[in-house]
């Protein structure tokens, strides 16, 4: 079966077209430009694909039996904030234009909708709070406002015959390059100093299984769901310390951060599905790689 997949060339889509592309599924990327040759460990196809909600895209879904919606538009580097001084705009595009794909692709007789959202939906909630699907959604960004919307437009649309859910993400992280730690990573061996702080993180593999759950799920167990996607809470200190061993660096680690000050996110209602995420020893497979494959820095004395 084909898979449209919107964003399939960004951090998170990556991970999502090379797992499906594993699975045996046929591929095919949504966007501006055609991805690079052989940027995917197998071919995928490409569709001509914007989040402008002027124009309408039902072409493109015309082979896609699912579609994976992981786009969004953004300042480069940032998402929350990623509005830059142009909140008019965000908003048109990443919700607007959003809606405008669901729309399409439901016309165009597409059987699946998966939109990937975001933890920050939830806004903020008192340290140490856990956050379930049915959490009071209280967005304090423009970023958590456009993603909560775009949910809740999907979940609207879900019906027989076009099953629909969310994917609400934590940071992800993985092993593709670019990659979001290089630089973090690069800095510690260069000795530059830098600031502790903590997180939860989700491999981008486990993204892309549980995107996989939802197109093969039975679908009246995820039509009009959402589920949090979350794997481990780390910090600085947990990414470069495994660095430090692996390329003999003396530098200094950052101070450990306040790990009890986060609002983890309670993954139960997925993994009832079967979703297993790598755990530590993805973490630890990851970081091993991250330190020995191609990085061109040498450790040096801070």
């Amino acid at each position: 079966m084909k898979v449209l997949v919107s964003g399939g060339t960004g951090l998170v889509g990556r991970y999502i077209v090379e797992e499906l592309l594993a699975a045996g599924y046929s591929v095919i990327i949504g966007g501006r430009h055609a991805p690079l040759p052989r940027a995917f460990s197998r071919p995928v196809e490409f569709a001509p694909l914007s989040l402008d909600p002027a124009h309408d895209h039902i072409d493109a879904f015309d082979d896609a039996y699912f579609f994976v919606h992981a786009a969004f538009h953004h300042a480069p580097g940032k998402y929350r904030g990623g509005e830059g001084d142009d909140p008019e705009t965000f908003r048109r595009l990443n919700l607007d234009g959003t809606v405008r794909l669901f729309e399409a692709a439901k016309r165009a007789g597409t059987r699946r909708c998966i939109f990937i959202s975001s933890r920050a939906v939830y806004g903020e909630h008192p340290p140490g709070t856990v956050l379930t699907e049915t959490t009071p959604q209280k967005p304090e960004t423009l970023y958590g406002q456009v993603k909560l919307d775009a949910e809740r437009s999907l979940a609207h649309l879900a019906g027989p015959g076009f099953a629909a859910a969310s994917l609400r993400l934590t940071g992800v992280y993985g092993n593709l390059r670019p990659n979001k730690w290089d630089k973090l990573i690069d800095d510690y061996l260069a000795g530059r100093p830098m600031l502790s702080r903590a997180g939860t993180e989700v491999h981008g593999r486990d993204v892309g299984q549980a995107v996989r759950l939802m197109l093969e799920t039975e679908s009246s167990r995820i039509s009009g769901e959402t589920f949090n996607i979350s794997d481990l809470a780390l910090d600085t200190w947990d990414i470069l310390e495994p660095i430090r061993w692996e390329r003999d660096c003396s530098n200094r680690l950052p101070a450990a951060a306040d790990k009890s000050q986060l609002t983890p996110m309670d993954t139960a209602k997925i993994r009832a599905l079967g979703w297993q995420p790598g755990g530590t020893p993805l973490l630890q497979e990851t970081l091993h790689f991250l330190a020995t494959d191609g990085i061109p820095h040498r450790p040096t004395q801070a």
